[in-house]
C-alpha cells in the first residue's frame, strides 16, 4: 500500500525475538472448527515437550477464552507491554480477555491491523518453540495484516470433506499461496462419526474430500479427526480433550495432528523456505 492510497504505512513482516516458528491456522469459511483445532494443536504441542503460544487472532468471535476456560487478563510490565496469561501451560493472547462480555467490536481494516501489531509485537511471549495464530474464518484483512507483520513458518489448512467447506478451503489454499505462506498441509476436521452402536464410520459429511484436495495441491495432508461430541464437549468447558493425554481415545487423532503439523514447520524452518510476502 503507498503513501497516495491514504492507509496505513507497513515496515514489513518483523522477527519476534524469542519465538522460533509461528504457525497460522485457517479457514476458508467458518463453522469447520477451527479453533478447536488451534486450541488443542497448541495444547497437544504443549504436551509433548514444547513452549507453546496461542495467540486469538479471531478478533470479531474470540472464542479461545471460553474454551480454555476463561482466566483472568493480561497483567502490564513498567513500560506497558502485555503479559500473556497461562492457561494450561500455554501463554495466551485474545481480544477476548481485553472485552470481555457479549458486546460485538465494530472496527475497521486499519483498527484490526493495530490490535494484530500489538499482539505481535507488544506482548511478552518469552522463549516459545511454537506460536499458534488462530486465525478468523475468510481471507480479510486480519490474514493480510499478519502475513505483513511477520515471517509465518507456515500455515494449516482445516475442512471438513463437505463440497461446500473444500470449496472455500481452496480459497484460503489459494490466498496463502498468493501471500507466499508455506502451506504445512491440509486437515480434514468432522472427518466421520463412530457410530456408538455398530462401531462402524459414519460418513456425516461425505468422506476423502480433505484428502483429495491436499493431492491436488500437491500438499501434505494432516489427518483425518472424528467428530466426536467429546471434542465439543471439551471446548464448551474449557477442558479440551487432549489434556486427557495421548492414549485418551478421543485426543489419539488431535496429537497425531500435532505431530505432523510439528514435523512439517520443523522441516520449513530447517529448509529456510518458510516466509511471506511483503504488500507495500
Amino acid at each position: 500500500m503507498n503513501a497516495q492510497s491514504g492507509g496505513p504505512q507497513f515496515e514489513g513482516p518483523q522477527e519476534i525475538p524469542g519465538i522460533k516458528s509461528i504457525i497460522a491456522v485457517g479457514s476458508g469459511k467458518g463453522g469447520v472448527g477451527k479453533t478447536t483445532l488451534s486450541v488443542n494443536l497448541a495444547l497437544a504441542l504443549a504436551r509433548l515437550g514444547n513452549k507453546v503460544g496461542l495467540l486469538d487472532a479471531d478478533i470479531y468471535g474470540p472464542n479461545i477464552p471460553l474454551m480454555l476456560g476463561e482466566g483472568g487478563s493480561p497483567d502490564l510490565t513498567p513500560d506497558n507491554r502485555l503479559i500473556p496469561p497461562e492457561r494450561y501451560g500455554l501463554r495466551v493472547i485474545s481480544i477476548g480477555y481485553l472485552t470481555p462480555g457479549d458486546k460485538p467490536l465494530v472496527w475497521r481494516g486499519p483498527m484490526l491491523h493495530g490490535v494484530i501489531k500489538q499482539f505481535l509485537s507488544q506482548v511478552e511471549w518469552g522463549e516459545l518453540d511454537y506460536l499458534i495464530v488462530d486465525l478468523p474464518p475468510g481471507t480479510g484483512d486480519v490474514v493480510i495484516s499478519l502475513t505483513q507483520s511477520v515471517p509465518l513458518t507456515g500455515a494449516v489448512v482445516v475442512t471438513t470433506p463437505s463440497g461446500v467447506s473444500l470449496q472455500d478451503a481452496r480459497k484460503a489454499i489459494e490466498m496463502f499461496k498468493e501471500v507466499r505462506v508455506e502451506l504445512l498441509g491440509i486437515v480434514e476436521n468432522m472427518s466421520y462419526l463412530m457410530c456408538p452402536h455398530c462401531n462402524h464410520e459414519i460418513d456425516v459429511f461425505s468422506s476423502g474430500g480433505g484428502e483429495r484436495t491436499a493431492k491436488a495441491y500437491g500438499v501434505p495432508f494432516l489427518g483425518r479427526i472424528e467428530m466426536d461430541p467429546t471434542i465439543r464437549e471439551g471446548g464448551d468447558s474449557g477442558y479440551p480433550v487432549v489434556l486427557n493425554g495421548e492414549q485418551a481415545n478421543n485426543a489419539k487423532s488431535l496429537f497425531a495432528f500435532a505431530r505432523k503439523v510439528k514435523e512439517r514447520a520443523d522441516e520449513v524452518k530447517s529448509a529456510g523456505t518458510g516466509g511471506v510476502l511483503s504488500i507495500d
